[in-house]
């Protein structure tokens, strides 16, 4: 499966050390430059990388179709502009990305989104996880990951939890 990944998605599991569910759930993950950079910057916060840029299952690949990324860019950050710009042009089966503006854009040039929450049921489903609730808790907890207590509940009931 061809898998690009923004920001959000990888620098919370690493957070709360579950970046394991990416590659058990999609094996290679492809990520732009500006995104290796700013999971990189996790560093300056007292995050240990050295296994994460060790890994084999993730590969830095630059977008191409420059007419596109800046047209992205007048809407959402680097990362997440050059995100769906290789998405689109792989074309990627997914898009990991969290944040509204990046996921609209995303669909409205038929690249499929799937954010963290989605990623958590995905791996429930398949068996990686027995339970999202406690994870869900420690990336609301230790990372910082904001969710609506509507969506919280949504999310907990639909794996019924």
């Amino acid at each position: 499966m061809l898998v690009v990944s923004d920001t959000s998605p990888i620098s919370n599991l690493l957070l709360v050390n579950r970046i394991d569910l990416l590659v058990e759930l999609y094996g290679n993950v492809i990520v732009p430059p500006a995104v290796w950079q700013e999971i990189l910057a996790l560093e300056t916060f007292g995050l240990d990388l050295s296994d994460f840029k060790r890994n084999t299952w993730i590969q830095v690949v630059a977008p191409v179709n420059m007419v596109l990324l800046e047209e992205l860019l007048e809407v959402v950050d680097a990362g997440e502009a050059q995100a769906i710009t290789l998405a689109k042009e792989l074309p990627a089966e997914l898009l990991l990305i969290d944040e509204r503006k990046g996921w609209t854009l995303a669909q409205s040039l038929h690249v499929k989104p799937i954010g963290l929450l989605g990623i958590l049921v995905e791996a429930k489903a398949v068996g990686l996880l027995v339970a999202i609730k406690p994870i869900l808790d420690e990336l609301i907890e230790i990372a910082g990951f904001w969710v609506g207590e509507t969506l919280y509940r949504k999310v907990l009931t639909s794996v019924g939890e």
